[in-house]
């Protein structure tokens, strides 16, 4: 892009940025980082582009001085990871909420198939699933604990085995949206065909309520972050297919740093997941109210979080 095309596109969002920044009217931290990240994701492409120019150092001075005002701000609000999980991010997230929802329909579709393809089919639970996995069920089942899966490994083990497994699986699906989301399709597909699988092997054994019951206790929000990091790997892959008026690697970058965002947030609830696996499953003498109090607050949460919190945050700003 010509320079002169480019400063045409941004000048007036540049001077805005420089009459907010100068003149120290108060902004929210959510705000200074979102001004802070495009101004700098404009330097880079003027240092890319424009390495001797007079605009690249104005960038630089304007990025400068929006960096010394988000540092200045954090010092005086506090704790800063509590800021950011509160507040920061579900603002942030607000606009990805399209990501979240193309996600959560490719799931669903995939745990569908999933779920046809047993009635179709008995024997795609064992291909699916291995041999060894079903088999082990069976004998649960006849043994008449069919959940003793959950029961196998003390209770800290489980814990950490599990939330260990789980971030990883949701590292690749973020990470494998490096392959224009194809990656991140095959994690997606994959983990809500064994869903589907699964649920529907116990349906068809007259366990559907016993598997329910305990595979949602933990799955609610285990799967459910599953599903944010497919978001974020659909949100790498963006920054690929559709890179805008960016370079498609300046465009890769902004995508990538915002897939990381949505990552980081997903730790506090798999570690809850982790948590409900390892201690609460395995509990499957629990009245039926408990469990149900467990599911629907685990659900509530999640959707607060990452859709009614996003939206007051917005909401609120907007009228602020």
């Amino acid at each position: 892009m010509r320079e002169v095309i480019f400063i045409k596109r941004n000048k007036d969002k540049w001077t805005q940025y420089e009459q907010v920044l100068q003149k120290k009217i108060p902004l929210n931290p959510a705000d200074l980082t979102t001004i802070y990240l495009d101004l700098t994701d404009d330097l880079s492409y003027a240092k890319s582009y424009y390495p001797n120019s007079q605009l690249t150092i104005y960038l630089n001075e304007l990025a400068s001085l929006a960096h010394r005002r988000i540092y200045k701000t954090k010092k005086e609000s506090g704790n800063a990871i509590k800021r950011f999980y509160g507040h920061d991010f579900p603002l942030f997230f607000y606009s990805y909420r399209p990501y979240l929802l193309g996600s959560f329909l490719i799931f669903l579709l995939f745990v569908l198939i999933g779920w046809f393809s047993v009635e179709q089919n008995a024997d795609f639970t064992r291909w699916l699933l291995g041999d060894a996995y079903v088999d082990m069920t069976l004998d649960n089942i006849q043994k008449g604990d069919p959940m003793a899966i959950y029961k196998q490994a003390n209770e800290v083990d489980m814990f950490l085995g599990i939330t260990i497994n789980n971030i990883k699986v949701a590292i690749y699906t973020f990470v494998m949206g490096i392959l224009f989301g194809i990656g991140t399709l095959y994690y997606l597909m994959h983990n809500a065909l064994m869903l589907g699988a699964f649920q529907n092997f116990f349906f068809q054994k007259d366990l559907g309520w016993a598997s329910v019951r305990s595979i949602w206790l933990h799955g609610t929000i285990e799967i459910s972050v599953i599903i944010v990091a497919g978001a974020a790997g659909f949100i790498l892959a963006s920054g690929l297919l559709i890179p805008g008026t960016y370079t498609r690697i300046e465009a890769f970058r902004q995508k990538a740093r915002a897939g990381l965002k949505v990552m980081i947030s997903t730790i506090p609830f798999f570690i809850i997941a982790g948590f409900l696996e390892g201690f609460i499953t395995r509990h499957t003498e629990m009245p039926d109210w408990l469990a149900i109090t467990i599911i629907f607050s685990s659900l509530s949460l999640i959707v607060y979080y990452y859709i009614i919190l996003p939206a007051k945050l917005h909401r609120k700003n907007q009228s602020a």
